[in-house]
């Protein structure tokens, strides 16, 4: 008997799951820092190739939907190039998000932040990926994380930039 491990080994695989804050999408735009738009352009050509699952949230579009014109209609644009799937807050990631604020991870006006943590977070996904060092991709925030997500039950996730996925 012949077996072909590669192949029942890519049946079984799943896609790697990526949430996006709403910083990626950005700086698709964002000629004041160019290597970052450069390295999220780079990054952003992989995902339309369809390599991952994709997933933004109803608050990653209402961050959107407060910016400026033509910087809105531009990440709308470029929203539409990818598959990706758009999560709704529910009130389990609201709670999530809460005791993130209450665990000291991030503060009240955070809210936002937390969010997009606790809707990957509750979601599966394995990597948010962002390039807001100061609240997201930094060491204190991805130890407060984690600490809370195995307090409460959840999975942990990996927080990291956009270049670090290239």
């Amino acid at each position: 008997m012949q077996w072909n491990f590669a192949h029942s080994i890519t049946d079984t695989m799943k896609k790697i799951k990526l949430y996006l804050d709403t910083s990626v999408i950005s700086h698709l735009d964002a000629p004041d820092t160019p290597e970052k738009m450069a390295e999220t352009s780079a990054f952003w050509d992989i995902l339309k190739t369809g390599q991952y699952d994709v997933l933004i949230s109803r608050t990653v579009l209402d961050e959107i939907g407060r910016c400026e014109e033509p910087k809105r209609t531009f990440m709308e644009a470029k929203l539409a190039e990818i598959e990706l799937i758009v999560l709704e807050r529910t009130l389990e990631s609201r709670e999530l998000a809460k005791d993130y604020i209450a665990k000291n991870v991030l503060s009240q006006k955070s809210f936002d932040d937390c969010m997009h943590i606790a809707l990957s977070v509750i979601n599966h996904c394995d990597y948010l990926v962002s390039w807001n060092f100061r609240h997201l991709v930094n060491v204190r925030t991805v130890a407060g994380v984690k600490v809370v997500n195995a307090i409460n039950n959840y999975r942990e996730i990996s927080i990291v930039s956009p270049n670090m996925l290239i």
